[in-house]
C-alpha cells in the first residue's frame, strides 16, 4: 500500500523517455540537487515522471512533502510507493537497480571503489563547501561577516576543483574512459560553481570536460525541461 500523500498536489511533467521498466517519480526543482539524478534517469532512458516541488513557495516544507520527505529537502525519488531521498543515495539506487546501464563499475573492483571515493567526496565535501559560499548566514550565528565567510569558501572551492581538474587529465570522464553516475553530479555542482571568480570553465581540464559533457543528449534534454542554459559551454 502507497504512503498516504497527495501528489496531486505538485505539478507533474511526463518525460519522453520511455521503457517497459517500472515509473519512478521525481519531485524536483530546476538546477537543485535533483538534478544529477534527473539527468540520471535521462541518461539511463527510464520511464519517469516529474513532479515540481515549487521552493519559491517553500512548497518543500509542507506537510504533504515532509510526508515523503522528514528533512524538507529536494530531491525525493518514489519508486514502488516508497521514498528515497539524498541526492547521492539516489543516484546509487538507480545505478544498482540497472546495472545493465554501466553507470556504476562492478562489484569487487577497483574501479567500483574510484566510483565510490568520489561519488563521497563529490557529496560529502565539494557540496558542502559549495552550501556554505552560497548560504555563509546559516553557518554562523553572527549577524555580519558574510562576505569574509564567502571569500574564505571561495578559496577552498577553487583548492577542490584544481584537485578535480588535475584528476581529469588525460581523462574523458572522472573515472576513465566510461561515463558513471559521478560524472552528473559533477557536472551539476561545476555548473553551481560557474559564478565563482575562478570558474571550472577556466579550468583547463574541467574546461574540455564541461565542453564535452554539455553536447550529452541527455543533459541537453533535461537542460531544456529545466530550463538550464548551455551556452556558456558552447
Amino acid at each position: 500500500m502507497e504512503p498516504e500523500y497527495n501528489l496531486s498536489k505538485f505539478k507533474s511533467r511526463q518525460n519522453p523517455y520511455l521503457t517497459k521498466l517500472g515509473l519512478y517519480k521525481l519531485f524536483y526543482y530546476p538546477r537543485n540537487a535533483s538534478w544529477a539524478p534527473h539527468m540520471l534517469l535521462a541518461e539511463m532512458q527510464l520511464d519517469y515522471e516529474l513532479i515540481l516541488v515549487d521552493r519559491k513557495t517553500e512548497a518543500q516544507k509542507n506537510s504533504e512533502y515532509l510526508k515523503l520527505n522528514p528533512t524538507g529537502r529536494i530531491p525525493t525519488l518514489v519508486f514502488d510507493g516508497e521514498p528515497i531521498y539524498e541526492s547521492a543515495a539516489i543516484c546509487l539506487f538507480l545505478c544498482e537497480q540497472h546495472p545493465e546501464k554501466n553507470l556504476i563499475p562492478e562489484i569487487g573492483t577497483l574501479a567500483r571503489a574510484r566510483f565510490y571515493q568520489w561519488l563521497f567526496y563529490l557529496n560529502a565535501s565539494l557540496q558542502p563547501e559549495l552550501m556554505v559560499y552560497f548560504y555563509p548566514q546559516k553557518h554562523t550565528a553572527a549577524t555580519s561577516g558574510y562576505e569574509e565567510i564567502k571569500q574564505a569558501q571561495e578559496q577552498r572551492v577553487t583548492q577542490m576543483l584544481a584537485l578535480i581538474d588535475k584528476e581529469l587529465e588525460g581523462k574523458e570522464f572522472l573515472l576513465g574512459d566510461n561515463i558513471s553516475a559521478c560524472d552528473f553530479i559533477l557536472i551539476m555542482l561545476l555548473h553551481w560553481g560557474s559564478g565563482l571568480k575562478q570558474p571550472p570553465l577556466s579550468f583547463p581540464n574541467l574546461g574540455r570536460y564541461l565542453r564535452v559533457m554539455a553536447t550529452r543528449e541527455s543533459i541537453k534534454d533535461v537542460c531544456a525541461i529545466e530550463g538550464t542554459n548551455l551556452e556558456i559551454y558552447a
